[in-house]
């Protein structure tokens, strides 16, 4: 009897801590890259895209231009958010990453405040004076600021409600990197009044 007990009491605790033992990184891609494709006859499909065969790829796609071109500002926010995910490189496809460009109105462009529920972000300013910051979780709801200028760099953790204005008397541009392939966005206000 004391020995089934002791052989249920180490089954429980190898079950109850397995959990621990398990891997928690993202798995090894199973190819190099899957170039996205919009073709279902002659795909593969991978990631919520169609791919084609790795062999057929090129440059092309894995390139975009044109990030050296100002964007149109006049908007009620005083901002333009550039997308660079799938969608513009389909090589991007099953890599995990993205990038926007974001361009501000000289005093009071806003990237208003915003949440990614699965994203952290990292920006890095290029050209003006941002005041950004982010609010912590409810432990204590502290709002985290920081001017910025060309050259800094700053994180927004995941999750966490985030905002970027300009407060400079030119225009702004600032690129923010995600480890997410195309983080979906909620905009605040929009999310409560809209």
């Amino acid at each position: 009897m004391i020995k089934r007990l002791q052989l249920f009491v180490a089954a429980f605790a190898i079950l109850a801590f397995s959990p621990l033992l398990a891997s928690t990184s993202n798995p090894s891609p199973l190819q190099d890259f899957c170039v996205a494709i919009n073709d279902t006859k002659n795909g593969v499909f991978v990631n919520g895209k169609f791919c084609f065969d790795p062999k057929l790829s090129n440059a092309e796609d894995f390139f975009y231009s044109g990030l050296n071109i100002p964007r149109n500002t006049s908007n009620p926010v005083g901002s333009t958010v550039t997308p660079i995910n799938v969608v513009q490189i389909p090589g991007l496809n099953t890599l995990g990453i993205s990038l926007v460009q974001i361009d501000y109105a000289p005093y009071g462009g806003l990237n208003p405040p915003h949440t990614h529920p699965r994203a952290t972000k990292i920006l890095v300013v290029l050209k003006g004076t941002l005041y950004v910051g982010f609010v912590t979780s409810n432990t204590d709801n502290r709002l985290i600021t920081k001017v910025l200028n060309p050259g800094d760099v700053f994180v927004f953790p995941v999750g966490l409600i985030h905002f970027q204005f300009n407060i400079g008397n030119t225009k702004a541009l600032a690129f923010l990197w995600s480890q997410r392939p195309k983080s979906r966005v909620i905009t605040i206000a929009n999310a409560i009044w809209l």
